[in-house]
């Protein structure tokens, strides 16, 4: 059996050495986390897993997904776990490098969980809330071919990154984008999400919220997921790292204050020391598994 691939001594030196200063050039330190991660996971397990690739749920290019199929011999439906890639609202590609976002789902798949790794309309070809709709017609799919797949509907997670924790809280927690069933989700993770909208002078994204938000700061609280949160709100992880873009980890942490007063009990917190914005991705199915393990605790209390 392949073991996991440990994160060299060399990459945590050079994550210690940008790590401070991240967010000084936060698109070259994710390029360079990206290149480098990618080429620990070229020997990452992968046995024990079909994938299916590049299935379309809408017309539009991007409206695709793949499907990481587990291997087993048991007819019981399974979980299935939706994972939304980051960029930034302008950039980014559910296959970001040969490794990058399917490491996410083959570590799902490897624990008996259906990954599903969505792509979704950027900024240029639609604004808010069209990649949060986007995600709803993928739920919608699911639900309608879980016999196909071995699917548990009622077991149905949504996990998104960076501007993908954004659009599948905005999908998880506003009602307005919801059917006339609601979400049909079982539970909610947020991996270094940007869960309120802002183009604040301390973004260095701003422009690029605005792309995709539209201008008008005015309404960027009513857009952003934080302010839809309530006593019914999904079941929901969270996930933040040490070293963020900036401002992510204060708006990690207001989502989950405002599920703490909302739902009257705090909601799973988990904060990944000495990892970065993008590593907090990209080590899964790696020998750092503690991330993976919580989350998989947190499906399987669902």
């Amino acid at each position: 059996m392949t073991s996991l691939p440990p994160i060299p001594d060399e990459l945590w030196a050079e994550m210690a050495e940008i790590g401070p200063r991240w967010g000084s050039d936060t698109g070259g330190n994710v390029r360079r986390m990206i290149e480098a991660f990618s080429k620990v996971l070229k020997n990452a397990p992968k046995a024990g897993v079909s994938v299916t690739r590049d299935i379309a749920y809408g017309p539009h290019p991007r409206q695709q997904f793949d499907i990481f199929s587990p291997h087993d011999s048991s007819d019981k439906p399974r979980p299935v776990l939706l994972f939304v890639h980051g960029g930034a609202f302008v950039e980014g590609h559910r296959n970001r490098s040969d490794e990058i976002y399917a490491n996410v789902l083959y570590y799902f798949a490897r624990h008996g969980i259906v990954g599903i790794n969505i792509g979704y309309r950027l900024a240029d070809d639609t604004s808010y809330p069209g990649a949060s709709q986007d995600i709803a017609s993928v739920v919608d799919w699911v639900k309608s071919h879980a016999t196909d797949w071995r699917i548990d509907p009622a077991r149905i997670y949504l996990m998104g990154h960076s501007a993908g924790g954004a659009h599948t809280a905005s999908y998880a927690y506003d009602q307005r984008l919801h059917g006339a069933k609601g979400h049909g989700l079982a539970g909610l993770i947020i991996v270094s999400g940007r869960v309120r909208a802002d183009n604040l002078a301390e973004n260095p994204n701003a422009r690029k919220v605005e792309a995709y938000y539209g201008p008008d700061a005015a309404k960027f609280d009513d857009y952003s997921p934080v302010s839809h949160v309530d006593a019914n709100s999904v079941r929901t992880f969270i996930a933040l790292a040490e070293f963020e873009n900036p401002l992510i980890d204060l708006y990690c942490l207001e989502l989950a204050h405002r599920l703490a007063v909302a739902k009257r009990r705090a909601p799973p917190v988990y904060w990944l020391k000495r990892h970065n914005h993008t590593s907090s991705i990209a080590h899964f199915n790696t020998a750092e598994t503690a991330l993976g393990e919580a989350i998989l605790g947190f499906i399987a209390e669902g």
